[in-house]
């Protein structure tokens, strides 16, 4: 298995994404850190994955707050000893027109999405640094690279984890830590399901080439591929995972 006895400490795993992340992980061998707000939450995802025989720890942090964030940390390194990966993965978003998004919304999203990863990308590694490896694996997202309605504040964050991630590539690397992104697309989530119209759905169909939201194990291939030693080579790199969506411009059905 490709991460047999590696840690990883995986924020906002509790559901979602971050829990088929974690999922991903636990079925290649990690010991798992399930980190989330939502303690009741990661305690479920963490007792799921013992039922299949990993060892899991469950910690509730919030990676807005730097004392909590080394609390995480030192939680780990008490238990497994070490960090080898880190998915900074936790997120929120709301969707609001640019005129009438508030400073608190403004200051929650940046707070989360990038304060949020920047505090929990020094503190492990800082780790890392010490144990002279590691990989960490940021998640960013599409709307941090092209311009769309409603994500002033959620694009700013997601395009400033792009840049901080190759700041972090640069600086680590001769440290022996990689740092990359993914950056997802649209995809099929408990809260994608929940909030995403049919006129919203219909403007994601009409630009991704393959016609459909992505899957969360597609986004979890791509982590775990960052993450693992076939990437050896590759930093700083952001790896959309987007069916083709950041490709595309105008999309003609009949192009004759």
């Amino acid at each position: 298995m490709k991460f047999n006895d590696k840690v990883v400490i995986i924020t906002g795993s509790g559901r979602g994404i971050g829990r088929e992340i974690a999922g991903a992980f636990a079925s290649e061998g990690a010991r798992v850190v399930i980190a989330d707000l939502n303690y009741e939450e990661a305690i479920a995802a963490a007792d799921d994955l013992a039922i299949s025989g990993a060892n899991t720890l469950a910690v509730q942090v919030d990676i807005t707050d730097p004392v909590q964030v080394q609390s995480l940390v030192d939680q780990t390194i008490k238990k497994f000893g070490k960090v080898d990966v880190l998915v900074n993965n936790a997120g929120v978003s709301v969707v609001r027109p640019f005129l009438d998004v508030t400073l608190d919304e403004w200051n929650f999203i940046i707070g989360v999405n990038l304060t949020g990863a920047f505090l929990c990308g020094q503190a492990v590694g800082r780790v890392m640094v010490e144990q002279g490896h590691g990989r960490i694996v940021n998640i960013a997202s599409i709307s941090g690279q092209r311009g769309a309605t409603g994500r002033a504040a959620y694009g700013a964050s997601k395009a400033g984890l792009i840049q901080l991630t190759k700041v972090m590539a640069v600086e680590l690397a001769p440290k022996g830590i990689t740092v990359n992104a993914v950056a997802p697309g649209p995809v099929v989530t408990e809260m994608s399901e929940q909030t995403h119209t049919e006129d919203t759905r219909r403007a994601y169909y009409e630009r991704i080439p393959m016609l459909r939201y992505g899957l969360k194990n597609e986004i979890a291939a791509g982590v775990l591929f960052l993450a693992s030693d076939d990437s050896s080579f590759v930093n700083g790199h952001i790896l959309n995972v987007d069916g083709g969506f950041k490709a595309s411009g105008l999309i003609f059905k009949d192009c004759s």
